[in-house]
């Protein structure tokens, strides 16, 4: 199965995700961890990333990362690979720690920032491990709350700046923006051709910058798609309501929020109507 290809560039936002092998645990302790966030210290000067927002769990990791120059390769290399040579070293372990390569979504700074650092410190309580953001020590919450202090690792200026001039007050308020999100759905269900967090617009302006001599053999389906037609195109070709909104979903170019839209329902309602068209396909 062909991979996504990686599109680096000065000022691109990553939401990473990293995964241990066959889902085993890749920290065993707080020194693991601390180690951890050592190392992406450390990558973060070394290939001048910002650090907007990460989460540890127990067994993956997530990162929403900026990159000043186009180094996410090479800083993931150096991050996971440092990282399994540590821990095959303390815990007399040998082979991968990581499950095939990091997942990197480009993300929308402008549009999606704000509403990522909030899904990622509420992974742990997404997966009742705590009741609270607040309640982790492992992640970005309380040091971008004002809780504890992480000024070398984390840029936090850019996710308060938009919450408020004034630095006490925009920390209290990402308290409360990360509070209101814990029932907010997953912002993945408006996720475009694999590897874009953005509208159309954001989608051509990175395909653009893909490179012109790297082969094209290499790019999935959904990355080369022809160009979409409308939505009301299928409202207009399938009089069934429900094959009409399954049907432009399936087209893989639209979200299931855009598709709930134009066809006046929820994402939740197109989402059954997917599911509903594809068991009638199996039948």
């Amino acid at each position: 199965m062909a991979r996504p290809l990686r599109i680096e560039f000065a000022g691109g936002l990553y939401h990473i995700t990293s995964r241990g092998n066959a889902r085993q645990h890749i920290y065993f302790d707080n020194r693991d961890r601390t180690t951890f966030l050592e190392l992406i210290d450390k990558t973060r000067t070394r290939f001048d990333w910002y650090i907007h927002a990460y989460c540890l769990m127990s067994n993956h990791y997530h990162l929403l990362i900026e990159t000043g120059t186009p180094t996410l390769a090479k800083g993931m290399k150096l991050l996971n690979g440092s990282y399994t040579q540590y821990f095959n070293r303390k815990h007399r372990r040998v082979g991968h720690l990581f499950q095939g390569r990091y997942k990197a979504i480009l993300v929308d700074k402008e549009s999606y920032l704000l509403e990522l650092a909030r899904y990622i410190v509420l992974n742990p309580v997404r997966a009742r491990m705590v009741r609270s953001a607040g309640q982790w020590d492992w992640s970005s919450y309380r040091a971008t709350a004002g809780h504890t202090d992480q000024e070398q690792l984390l840029t936090t200026d850019w996710i308060l700046a938009c919450l408020a001039s004034k630095k006490k007050q925009a920390q209290d308020r990402y308290c409360s923006f990360v509070k209101a999100g814990r029932n907010q759905p997953s912002p993945w269900e408006r996720l475009k051709n694999q590897i874009y967090l953005g509208d159309d617009q954001f989608v051509e302006e990175m395909q653009c910058k893909l490179d012109p001599d790297q082969s094209l053999n290499d790019i999935p389906r959904k990355q080369k798609l022809a160009p979409p037609k409308p939505i009301d195109y299928f409202a207009r070709k399938f009089r069934d309501r429900t094959e009409a909104m399954a049907r432009a979903y399936l087209s893989q170019h639209f979200t299931l929020e855009e598709v709930g839209r134009a066809f006046g329902v929820s994402y939740a309602t197109v989402s059954r109507a997917v599911k509903r068209y594809e068991q009638e396909c199996q039948m």
